[in-house]
């Protein structure tokens, strides 16, 4: 996905940040509604929410979510092997 729009919104609950990409697929984050945040900062904000999360979900990152990749069965469970591992 390549990032070709930005679409902010404001509501009494916070910020709503969309990201779209040119294949029309879009990322929402929602920046709650803490002190005077502009709509820059509340971009940044959730920028920065993304970036955490890319690093939660990739290799090196949170231990559950390492061993859920294109090869896993979906078991998060230490015990049980990724399909396809062999012993």
């Amino acid at each position: 996905m390549h990032l070709t729009d930005t679409k902010v919104g404001h509501d009494n609950t916070g910020w709503r940040i969309d990201f779209v990409g040119d294949d029309g697929d879009a990322v929402t984050v929602h920046v709650a509604a803490g002190g005077h945040l502009d709509e820059e900062t509340a971009v940044e904000r959730a920028r920065a929410i993304l970036v955490k999360l890319t690093a939660f979900g990739t290799r090196g990152g949170c231990r559950s979510l390492n061993a859920y990749d294109a090869a896993s069965n979906g078991n998060f469970d230490d015990d049980q092997p990724l399909i396809g591992t062999h012993h």
